[in-house]
């Protein structure tokens, strides 16, 4: 056998890589940090370091306020962020003279411990205590922590020091109780509780005229959300038989889940306003008009749906020039700057190839558009929104990216150091004018497109299902701490015809998944979710899964609406428990060909099946290697594509795709919703460049 690295050099040739990933993964276990040589056991609970502190009683009676002082004696995991006396003093005082509260002084009833409320001791309480296990080493890998107040806070590292959102310096770091670490620092963290459109017109000397334009639209009134509502679920359970997964039918612990709404903002300062001639909000209505007022000609939903560009002064009409302008710069989900792609380099995401690009798709407020964040793995961590160039997911080297790419549009950048934290979102600036235009569907989309399932569905964004990890806590309606039970109704863009399911998401782990995560589905699955909103054409459809004896047998439909009248059979019912070297597959080890499956590829896809990317590796224990991926993996629950077929998709209406259990002997079996790839038949295919494996 030929290395690999020999094949790729000399071999070119077609080759294979996936979308709309549907995965079965499998959990293996992830190591409890090892604490043994890095501190000095104490034997003490958080809450008796705390209380035996002089220089913490404030916090302690915080605590004692709202019964976190007994949470915190008692048995679990967390990390308390204590402020010092001094600290609390401070922040009570600035509450209690804060200008511009939205009621006098914030509640408080004098200026001093006894006249915090109950509601504001719980919000201070919360919002300094994580189940996830955060030292000061671990802390570096993350930029951000998720606090038991369901919001995170950043910090920085530098001359020694830990600040927290760059007002509370981590004094003492490291304290470790038998439940978890307690570092001191010496100010409260402090929260914005206001919504992002009110964040913003306080931010008036770097956002004016965005601000404004935000104001006459109406769409500030958009983004001042912060709950849906409650929604009920159930805990799962495992079947004493197999020691599988299954829905619980009235057995568990049964509860309910708050969901959150969140918003991400992409705003132009003025000072980037002004270099591109707009001086003032008059100057920006001008340049809307100019750059959308011919939209009809590239943005299909118009065209489809008959409907012209207004240029006049009624700016909160949905197709105003100015009132599309600021919609395409708005998101229904609530990230960090940290949070807007898959960030490696942490030893929580162990799974991306070194030189895999990371980016993800995210659907605007501007109807049916979306927008790319992509951060080039040659240009570093740098984050750019709607970055083009030629051939992109094309190839003229097997085994690698190509060398047939030109930068044809640099993209909007994205300034990792100039994000504003809201009470319900995040206003990200950008270097310079975020525009859908004519480039944005017919070059910046014209790729295979890959959507993962957390941002199919916001909610997991938004209620920070999402950056949880395997490990991080105690979390909710799970296992095994590796699953999360989700409610049913819980998102906008799903439909359930059978209520007889439960739907749960498998926290970042060591799972067989792009991004390290995936939705799952167990019982008598019948649901329906929308497709993210691409372009008018002709696409390919694939889906991934993991060929398993206990996996589903089920069928595949496309529909224009999530009404079931509408749905049509997209390609034959699908057995997911096929083995892989069962000729209806014909999977081959690609390690033992001279051409690395390059022919087995041809033959599969005229079978409509694929190998798996190569970006990611197929299992955690050994990371990613050019041996270790979910291409080149052989073995059993080795990722697999199935393509469902070509189907035309139109930006002027919705479109949803049903998943229907045929398990009629095994209800219990589960499928898995990984990711979305919505190919374009352009790009599958094109007669002088093949598609690339990542």
């Amino acid at each position: 056998m030929k290395k690999l690295s020999t094949i790729w050099k000399k071999t070119n040739a077609i080759t294979v890589i996936g979308y709309c990933l549907l995965v079965i993964g499998t959990a293996s276990c992830n190591p409890e940090p090892d604490e043994s040589d890095l501190y000095t056991f104490t034997g003490e609970t958080i809450e008796s370091f705390i209380a035996k502190d002089s220089t913490l009683t404030s916090f302690n009676y915080i605590l004692s306020r709202v019964g976190y002082d007994k949470m915190l004696a008692a048995y679990g995991s967390y990390t308390c962020f204590a402020p010092t006396n001094d600290g609390v003093a401070a922040y009570i005082d600035s509450l209690y003279n804060d200008g511009q509260a939205s009621i006098p002084h914030n509640g408080l009833t004098s200026n001093s411990l006894e006249g915090l409320t109950d509601s504001l001791c719980l919000n201070i309480v919360r919002y300094h205590i994580t189940n996830q296990y955060r030292d000061i080493v671990s802390m570096t890998e993350d930029n951000e922590i998720l606090t038991l107040l369901g919001y995170e806070f950043s910090f920085t590292s530098a001359t020694g020091q830990t600040v927290l959102a760059g007002k509370a310096t981590i004094l003492s770091s490291d304290n470790v109780t038998v439940n978890g670490l307690v570092h001191i620092i010496d100010n409260v963290i402090p929260r914005v509780d206001k919504p992002v459109s009110d964040i913003l017109e306080q931010n008036s000397e770097r956002y004016s005229i965005f601000s404004k334009a935000l104001q006459l639209t109406g769409l500030a009134d958009s983004l001042q959300g912060f709950k849906k509502g409650e929604f009920e679920f159930k805990q799962l359970a495992r079947d004493n038989f197999s020691g599988k997964l299954y829905p619980s039918s009235g057995v568990g612990t049964t509860g309910t889940d708050e969901c959150k709404l969140g918003y991400t903002v992409f705003a132009e300062t003025d000072s980037v306003m002004r270099l591109n001639g707009i001086n003032n909000i008059d100057d920006l209505i001008a340049y809307a008009n100019k750059v959308y007022g011919n939209a009809p000609d590239w943005y299909d939903y118009m065209t489809e749906n008959n409907l012209t560009v207004s240029t006049g002064n009624d700016y909160t009409e949905r197709f105003n020039a100015l009132n599309m302008f600021v919609a395409y710069h708005l998101l229904n989900a609530s990230m960090s700057i940290n949070q807007l792609v898959f960030e490696k380099g942490s030893s929580k995401y162990w799974n991306y190839a070194p030189n895999a690009d990371q980016y993800d798709y995210y659907e605007t407020m501007l109807p049916h558009t979306m927008l790319k964040v992509w951060e080039p793995s040659a240009t570093g961590k740098r984050l750019y929104i709607n970055r083009y160039q030629t051939y992109n997911t094309l190839t003229n080297e097997v085994g690698s990216m190509g060398t047939n790419h030109e930068l044809i549009l640099p993209g909007v950048s994205i300034d990792r150091n100039a994000s504003i934290s809201t009470g319900n979102g995040y206003i990200h600036s950008i270097g310079s004018m975020l525009v859908y235009n004519a480039d944005v569907p017919k070059k910046v989309f014209n790729e295979r497109m890959r959507v993962n399932c957390t941002s199919l569905f916001p909610e997991l964004i938004n209620n920070k299902f999402r950056y949880f990890s395997t490990g991080d806590g105690n979390i909710p309606s799970t296992h095994d701490t590796s699953r999360r039970g989700i409610p049913k109704h819980y998102f906008d863009n799903m439909v359930l015809y059978n209520e007889d399911v439960c739907l749960c998401y498998c926290l970042r782990g060591a799972w067989r998944c792009y991004q390290a995560d995936q939705m799952q589905f167990w019982g008598k699955y019948d649901l329906a979710f929308r497709l993210p909103s691409v372009p008018t054409g002709l696409y390919e459809i694939r889906v991934v899964y993991a060929p398993m004896n206990y996996g589903s047998f089920m069928q595949y439909y496309i529909g224009t609406s999530s009404s079931l009248s509408s749905m049509l059979p997209i390609g034959l019912p699908f057995d997911a428990t096929v083995p892989v070297e069962d000729p209806r597959v014909g999977l081959t080890d690609a390690t033992q060909e001279d051409d690395m499956g390059i022919a087995t590829d041809i033959a599969m896809h005229n079978r409509n099946y694929m190998r798996g990317p190569y970006s990611y590796c197929g299992h955690g224990e050994n990371g990613w290697s050019e041996e270790n991926n979910a291409r080149f993996e052989w073995g059993a629950s080795m990722t697999v594509r199935y393509v469902l077929g070509r189907v035309e998709l139109q930006q002027g209406n919705e479109n949803w795709l049903r998943i229907k259990s045929l398990n009629f002997d095994r209800n219990t079996n589960p499928v898995g919703l990984d990711f979305v790839e919505l190919a374009p038949v352009s790009v599958v295919d094109n007669q002088q460049y093949s598609e690339d494996w990542y």
